[in-house]
């Protein structure tokens, strides 16, 4: 009778160690095989790298602006001593009509009255450029800003140094297209020209979507 007992018991206890070994066998296989899930920690991926920035521009800046500004002082001088007192001379066929006028106003004659006002400006302009000139990857941002600093520079030297006194100087203006005494468009001058074309420059990169590090305006706002 004892022998018949313990024989059960072991049996009953080899039957539960076999069930729990099943158990715990189909457990653990079906959590290894489980597949990662998409947002677990083994499946994401390192953010994808930026393309390196271009090389900097500071030294194309450094070589237009001042060419540009000395060519605007010189021919400003030589416009002084040529055409003080003298009658247009029409050059180019007609093209264009030499003839110094002394311009209190902005660019092209505008803003005629607010000498000193314009002056104010001028000096910002020139020190935005001049901080923003070392940040410069982009060719047409450093040849557009360039023409804009020469133009500024120059027409802001005869604010200074011109009659009737500083911040308050006349911008020497003598390039009339078309026709003598600006009939046909305002007379101007180089630096005039430079901020024209400066600032056009700029704008169509600005339309490219060409910003002045040379980067992608598109791949920023992403």
């Amino acid at each position: 009778m004892s022998d018949e007992t313990s024989t059960d018991t072991g049996s009953d206890i080899a039957s539960d160690t076999e069930v729990d070994t099943e158990v715990d066998t189909g457990v653990n296989t079906e959590v290894d095989t489980e597949p990662d899930q998409p947002g677990g920690t083994d499946s994401a991926q390192p953010p994808p790298a930026e393309p390196p920035l271009p090389p900097r521009r500071g030294w194309l800046f450094a070589l237009v602006a001042p060419v540009v500004l000395i060519a605007d002082i010189v021919t400003k001088i030589v416009a002084v001593n040529a055409l003080e007192g003298e009658p247009p001379v029409r050059v180019l066929g007609g093209l264009f009509y030499l003839q110094l006028v002394r311009n209190p106003g902005a660019a092209f004659g505008m803003a005629t009255g607010m000498t000193w006002l314009l002056t104010v400006i001028a000096i910002a302009v020139v020190v935005a450029i001049i901080w923003i000139m070392p940040k410069l990857r982009s060719i047409g941002w450093a040849i557009g800003l360039a023409l804009v600093l020469a133009g500024a520079l120059g027409n802001l030297i005869d604010r200074f140094l011109r009659e009737p006194g500083p911040l308050r100087g006349h911008v020497v203006d003598f390039l009339s297209p078309f026709a003598p005494n600006g009939d046909a468009f305002p007379v101007f001058n180089v630096a005039d020209s430079a901020i024209v074309c400066g600032g056009a420059l700029i704008v169509l990169m600005a339309l490219l979507g060409r910003d002045y590090d040379g980067r992608s305006t598109r791949d920023k706002t992403r």
